[in-house]
């Protein structure tokens, strides 16, 4: 009977020794056609097929976080399979009355109130204690920070003093709203924030004595793996955004990191990006659904209402053979567009959230013609060159206001950021991404005094000519379905934009 032999070669690889044609039977099971590669250039100039693969004949090495795959892979096959003790399942180490214990004592604090734990969010913290390599997928607003900050502090108690945590991120706003969260989780302790944690995005400083570094990923990718030596558990926040060959890059060099944690609130749908973060971190353990947390009351609840905007038949004739960019540039340059946008924002009640796709020629201007009608309420602009301070800033006040309006780009605001008293959002650019729709929902579910439901405008374009249906409201379709796969009760609106031209 053919076998298959698995040792340790570090911290991020099992090395597989096999015969040739069984290691290329691996080779092709870990093989994955790349979404939109027919776009890439390398692509097209016939350098690159189209593909990712996770494991190669001519090294033998996996990724130790696609184990599971590869073992029931092995049972169907009715191959042998040895594997070395050290890349076995341990068993659980750590109870769960250990962790509530433990939460007990870091005596929790949020806005100025003391705080308790919910049941999945100790179940998170004693899986991944437990299994020291998973993904944690777990919705936006289901308490992710809680969940790092615990892992941090148990980490520290247990890892040598001379080892460090890195703590991966997608963007600054998230460097600045986690040590933030830090503080105010800490604010009934002696921890302190500033002490224990570094934060390095932009050009600062990467080497520092502190025990955690909380950095952006695009501020430490190119780094050395020297660099990387000094970190015993790294844990990845929004891991679903990261660029894949960024997170490769940073991971594939913690080499002597054995404790490896990613947190997301959703993944894009692709096994492609599933395999390679779960390779790189571990197997995925589904914590809790949003729908879930609603029904527990513990999320606010959500309208939705589907606004479509339907055009003149000159306008839809004119932009039938449109592409998807002349489409784009077409809808966010609208005057009625964003004349509608723009009354739609202020009628709204209660702190709101418009997010738009491109700076210039659309978040620019529909700041201004916000802030021109929204008189006495307080307007605020956020994207991709607003200083790291300013965005907190932004967030923080928008805590104790009731009715601010932030114009903000999806990209700074749709992801990680925490804005518990946030009634309303409008898409104010057309998506088709998953992730973003469910992160952007995300922002608005969190319950607060202020608050215990939520709304969002989604705003789509009907351009359709005879039967060319138009891209905007083909990804408008795709968006429907996943506010019904996600149980979210949602309404159709239909409007006519008679002003277009």
């Amino acid at each position: 009977m053919s076998e298959i032999s698995i040792s340790c070669f570090n911290t991020v690889h099992a090395r597989i020794t096999t015969e040739p044609g069984i290691a290329k039977e691996i080779q092709e099971y870990f093989t994955f056609d790349v979404p939109n590669a027919k776009f890439s250039p390398a692509y097209k100039a016939k350098h690159w097929d189209g593909k990712i693969r996770l494991f190669s004949p001519f090294n033998g090495l996996l990724y130790i976080g696609l184990l599971d795959y590869l073992a029931e892979w092995t049972k169907e096959r009715n191959y042998v399979l040895n594997l070395d003790s050290t890349l076995t399942d341990k068993p659980p180490t750590v109870t769960k009355q250990q962790v509530e214990e433990f939460l007990t004592s870091l005596q929790l604090n949020a806005h100025g109130k003391t705080i308790q734990a919910h049941e999945h969010q100790v179940d998170a913290i004693q899986a991944a204690i437990n299994r020291e390599r998973c993904l944690l997928l777990s919705p936006t607003a289901s308490g992710k920070s809680l969940v790092i900050y615990t892992l941090l502090r148990w980490y520290q108690d247990m890892i040598p003093p001379d080892r460090k945590i890195l703590v991966v991120v997608p963007t600054i706003s998230l460097v600045t709203q986690m040590k933030s969260d830090f503080e105010d989780y800490a604010k009934n302790t002696d921890w302190n924030a500033d002490e224990n944690c570094h934060s390095i995005f932009g050009g600062q400083q990467k080497m520092d004595a502190r025990q955690i570094v909380v950095s952006t990923w695009q501020s430490i990718y190119e780094l050395p793996k020297s660099y990387f030596d000094q970190f015993e558990v790294v844990i990845g926040d929004e891991a679903h955004s990261f660029k894949a060959q960024s997170l490769t890059s940073i991971m594939t060099k913690l080499t002597k990191c054995p404790y490896r944690i990613a947190l997301t609130g959703t993944l894009d749908g692709t096994k492609t990006n599933k395999l390679t973060i779960e390779g790189l971190f571990g197997p995925t353990l589904i914590v809790t659904t949003t729908k879930d947390l609603i029904d527990k009351d513990l999320l606010s609840t959500i309208s939705i209402d589907c606004i479509v905007l339907n055009y003149s038949p000159e306008v839809c004739k004119t932009l039938k053979e449109a592409s998807y960019p002349d489409e784009l540039d077409f809808l966010v340059g609208n005057p009625a567009r964003n004349a509608f946008i723009t009354k739609l924002a202020v009628s709204t009640k209660g702190n709101t959230l418009v997010l738009f796709q491109f700076v210039e020629k659309h978040g620019k201007p529909l700041h201004d013609l916000i802030l021109a009608a929204a008189q006495d309420r307080r307007v605020f602009f956020v994207h991709g060159e607003t200083e790291a301070e300013y965005r907190e800033s932004v967030r923080q006040l928008t805590e104790t206001e009731e009715n601010a309006i932030i114009v903000a780009s999806y990209g700074t605001f749709a992801q990680g950021i925490n804005i518990r008293s946030l009634k309303n959002i409008i898409f104010a650019s057309p998506s088709k991404s998953r992730i973003r729709v469910l992160q952007s929902i995300g922002r608005q579910l969190r319950k607060s005094e202020k608050k215990d439901s939520a709304c969002l405008y989604d705003i789509s374009d009907d351009l359709r000519w005879k039967s060319h249906k138009n891209h905007t409201l083909k990804h408008f379709v795709e968006r429907v379905k996943i506010y019904s796969e996600e149980g979210f009760p949602f309404k159709m609106i239909k409007l006519p934009l008679i002003s277009s031209k």
